[in-house]
């Protein structure tokens, strides 16, 4: 039997909506959301919105898609997508995060970070959590297999017991750290975060108003409920590993493979690389659009559903509150 296809409409026609895929080198899978829907087989665009009748016209003659909105309420009325893509500026997530939510669309993509405060983060916790809408974010690296293998490494036992995991890289505070959580937090199974200190730059940055304008550098510290300390370290390309009693496995080079290295008992204090095969590339936004479609099929919780992506922004802010107040902050967040 022949499986559907899901009518897609994309909110915000610039870079992820529609042109990241011109950034990257030639051959690689598709990146932007509209790309990634052309290359599913069980996926269509639609339409899309957008305020600047510049971008719809590009977005037009790109992609062939006519029907195009300056306001996406009125595009989602008219023309009753399944799904809808949110990919406009971080401070416009979590507002149309809830406006989509509220015209009751069967599925949503939001991309990241879902909200700018947890008076945000909670609207759009209730808006889609209460309609049981299949959700995911942007957060790209847990649709990644070479991210999948690592888990699966991780998860078998192969390392022994987790005892630590670490995150390399420079980077901001909701743009970038909600990825290495999110990633920190899918190699591990996904546990919950219990408390976190971390420090923004420069150190002697001040919080007025109890709100940030701009997006800071930053490092953390993070203790999950499993007992597993994970740490933030500002240098380096985009890695991450994960440490156990028996060996380690690193996500090396952003993605770009998966090296193991175990212990044997002759040699307690020395590790020894183990071949890992590296799996076929594919894209990843595909893949968490695909995630979307498979979840409200089967009536399951999506790779990174509403309930994940609240707890870890509620963790991204939880930094910004420890290097306010000076100290590890224990979760839920107060402030």
């Amino acid at each position: 039997m022949e499986k559907p296809t899901y009518r897609v409409a994309v909110i915000g026609l610039g870079r992820m909506g529609s042109t990241i895929d011109d950034e990257l080198a030639p051959g690689s899978p598709a990146y932007s959301v509209t790309s990634a829907v052309n290359a599913s087989d069980r996926l269509e665009v639609v339409a899309g919105a957008d305020i600047d009748p510049a971008k719809r016209e590009a977005y037009q003659t790109r992609w062939g898609v006519n029907a195009l909105y300056d306001d996406y309420r009125t595009m989602i009325r008219q023309e009753q997508p399944d799904l809808v893509a949110i990919c406009t500026k971080g401070v416009l997530h979590a507002e149309m995060a809830v406006g989509v939510a509220e015209e009751n669309v069967p599925m949503i993509f939001c991309e990241k970070a879902i909200a700018c405060s947890m008076q945000e983060a909670d609207a759009v916790l209730e808006a889609v959590g209460s309609r049981n809408i299949p959700f995911n974010t942007g957060v790209l690296r847990r649709f990644n297999r070479i991210y999948h293998q690592a888990r699966e490494l991780i998860a078998s036992g192969e390392i022994g017991e987790v005892r630590a995991a670490v995150h390399y890289a420079p980077t901001n505070l909701l743009h970038g750290h909600i990825h290495s959580l999110d990633t920190l937090s899918f190699l591990l199974g996904d546990p919950r975060v219990v408390s976190v200190v971390g420090e923004l730059f420069p150190r002697d940055l001040k919080i007025e108003n109890n709100r940030l304008d701009k997006d800071p550098n930053g490092i953390f510290q993070a203790t999950f409920d499993n007992g597993v300390e994970a740490t933030s370290v500002p240098a380096g390309p985009w890695e991450f590993e994960v440490l156990g009693t028996l060996g380690t496995v690193r996500v090396l080079n952003n993605g770009g493979g998966v090296r193991m290295r175990k212990g044997t008992p002759e040699k307690r204090y020395s590790f020894a690389d183990v071949q890992v095969e590296t799996p076929p590339a594919h894209s990843n936004t595909q893949m968490c659009l695909e995630d979307l479609v498979g979840a409200f099929e089967d009536k399951r919780p999506t790779l990174g559903n509403v309930q994940i992506c609240h707890h870890l922004t509620e963790v991204c802010l939880a930094i910004a509150e420890s290097h306010r107040q000076r100290r590890r902050i224990t979760l839920p967040l107060e402030n």
